[in-house]
């Protein structure tokens, strides 16, 4: 009997992404792609989709014709070229409307992508069903995935039940996307039998990461059960909190039995030289170095391993605001390890209360800055759920879609005691189509719609990133941010302000002064802007000045738009610790209300 062949995909995209934030420029892509050829032993390359476009568009370069150049050689040589999209999202963070998804599609397959893995991140079927409709009506291989975790409702009969509908909408492939690498190997095995067993035409692909170390086995585990293709990497981005090194995997498959191609070891060492002569460009200045560390923590919380960076970023912004409270209660002050574990606990509270969305993106993060808060608020005696926000809120209500689990009762009481109500429709349909919108936009600035419209669809998809791209603005920016981290060389940023209105305290003297105090957390990394004029660095909120919960209180221009700084509760704003136009970071403390 001949052996069952695996073949592998090499998904050099995500590769970069769970790293760092930043994608390789066009320039080096195609320096790339034929060492990545030459290998011999890729059947896929996962190319684009995901925050590859956003980041093209960051640097101020044209993401179309990195996309058409990047896959251009590897579908010469025979190899499949894939994207990945958020269903409802699309390619960004947030809804897109039905004709701009559609569009995107299109754009893809003109561009040279040949197959679409599409995911929800709450596994709601009714938003894949216009991905999987889209991607076929566009001649693209439609590949739905299922976002894995491991929770009492994640069961295989629950995954199961998920496929049925997405075979019913006519998709091609499943993909089990264990974004978190937490998925029980067993259970993964699982299902993969039972989509086997009951679809017996679909192809399955494996996409595992390796945080907390379970891949190897699943990988081992489905590809007993019938998988058809596994994804992987190469170093120096391989392992860690990325993906298994397709070396291991190799060899691992070969010893179980199954067919597999072989590996040039001459054009690996040449990937892995020019992945590396990337970072040391200019990519490595944006990866953390703890992202080339597994760790087992990651298995109780389950949260993705690329998310690390982001929580030991936020737990620093805290801890000194944390630490004078503990002092001012005659308490032990708390290392950054003892609140990252109280955090992981907190998560895994939170999670199974918020009805266990899948712990990917967004809603990942959506979790985490729940418990974030909770544990900010408990340690000093507030209650929990005293600061939820909107896009948090949008998730509970369901206007992105059905939560797996049911919501702890304590929730929607206090959803109701909000005035807020629950959606229950499709999703889709709370966001009409605006291609008609972005034409005249383009007509009205004179811009072409691009070969196959797809400067329309980026225009569409990323309106502020693209308009900065197109006025120049955004290499500007970008440049001048690699110049800043160059000249920082990977040195820590250290915040020291004094405090506006309230010069003579300390963050943390203020802090010990009024204990029951609120900070405001700034949402993103910008430029703070308590007034939206920013040449009128004079104005502030006052000291006095009262505020309701859920108020726009200020506003941080970021590298894409304007975001909002809202209130989490009713108080008077007794003084703000960053003045007009100054640069703040990501969960810095910029005022207080009490």
């Amino acid at each position: 009997m001949a052996k069952r062949e695996i073949k592998f995909s090499l998904v050099y995209r995500d590769m970069w992404q769970s790293s760092g934030r930043y994608q390789p420029r066009v320039d080096q892509l195609v320096r790339v792609a034929p060492a990545i050829v030459d290998m011999g032993c890729f059947d896929r390359v996962e190319t684009n989709g995901g925050a590859f476009e956003q980041v093209n568009l960051l640097y101020g370069e044209n993401p179309n014709v990195s996309v058409r150049q990047w896959t251009a050689p590897l579908r010469k040589a025979g190899i499949q070229t894939h994207m990945l999209e958020r269903g409802l999202n699309g390619i960004r963070m947030n809804p897109v409307p039905a004709d701009v998804r559609e569009l995107m599609f299109k754009v893809k397959k003109a561009q040279g992508t040949d197959i679409a893995r599409s995911f929800c991140g709450l596994n709601d079927h009714r938003n894949l069903k216009l991905s999987v409709e889209y991607a076929k009506k566009a001649g693209m291989i439609s590949q739905a995935a299922l976002s894995i975790t491991h929770s009492p409702v994640h069961t295989v009969e629950y995954y199961l039940n998920l496929v049925d509908k997405l075979v019913e909408y006519g998709t091609d492939e499943i993909c089990l996307k264990d974004m978190a690498g937490v998925g029980r190997p067993t259970e993964l095995g699982q299902i993969v039998a039972g989509i086997k067993k009951a679809h017996p035409e679909i192809k399955v692909q494996y996409h595992g990461h390796t945080g907390p170390g379970f891949s190897p086995a699943s990988m081992l585990e489905v590809a007993r059960a019938g998988a058809d293709y596994l994804d992987v990497a190469v170093e120096p981005l391989s392992w860690g909190k990325v993906h298994p090194d397709v070396i291991t995997v190799q060899q691992m498959m070969r010893a179980d039995g199954f067919q597999v191609k072989d590996i040039n070891m001459d054009a690996y060492m040449e990937v892995r030289r020019l992945t590396q002569e990337f970072i040391d460009d200019f990519l490595g200045y944006w990866i953390n170095p703890t992202n080339s560390q597994m760790t087992s923590l990651l298995v109780g919380c389950g949260l993705p391993g690329g998310m690390m960076g982001s929580m030991m970023a936020d737990l620093k912004g805290f801890q000194g605001a944390i630490n004078a409270t503990q002092r001012a209660h005659g308490r032990p002050e708390m290392s950054l390890d003892t609140l990252m574990v109280k955090l992981f606990e907190e998560v895994e509270y939170v999670w199974p209360r918020l009805g266990y969305p899948p712990l990917v993106t967004p809603f990942s993060q959506y979790v985490k800055n729940t418990a974030l808060m909770n544990l900010f608020n408990m340690l000093q005696d507030k209650p929990r759920w005293t600061t939820i926000d909107k896009d948090t809120w949008g998730m509970i209500l369901g206007n992105m879609g059905k939560l797996p689990g049911e919501l702890d009762p304590e929730i929607v009481a206090l959803a109701k005691e909000k005035g807020m109500e629950f959606y229950t429709g499709n999703p889709q349909d709370m966001y009409p189509n605006e291609l008609p919108k972005f034409r005249k936009m383009m007509d009205d600035e004179g811009w072409d719609y691009g070969q196959d419209d797809e400067e329309l669809f980026n225009m569409a998809m990323f309106e502020r990133q693209y308009r900065d791209y197109r006025s120049g603005i955004a290499k500007e920016r970008f440049n001048k941010d690699l110049a800043e981290m160059k000249a920082k060389a990977g040195a820590p940023i250290v915040i020291e302000r004094p405090v506006v209105e309230m010069p003579k305290f300390s963050v943390d003297e203020y802090v010990a002064k009024y204990p029951k105090a609120t900070p405001v957390q700034c949402p993103v990394k910008g430029q703070i802007l308590w007034e939206l004029d920013v040449d009128n660095a004079s104005k502030a909120p006052i000291a006095g000045k009262k505020v309701k919960a859920g108020e726009v209180i200020g506003h941080v221009q970021t590298y894409y738009g304007i975001e909002d700084i809202v209130a989490a509760v009713d108080g008077i704003v007794v003084a703000a610790l960053a003045k007009q136009g100054d640069k703040v970071e990501k969960a810095e403390i910029v005022a207080f209300i009490q």
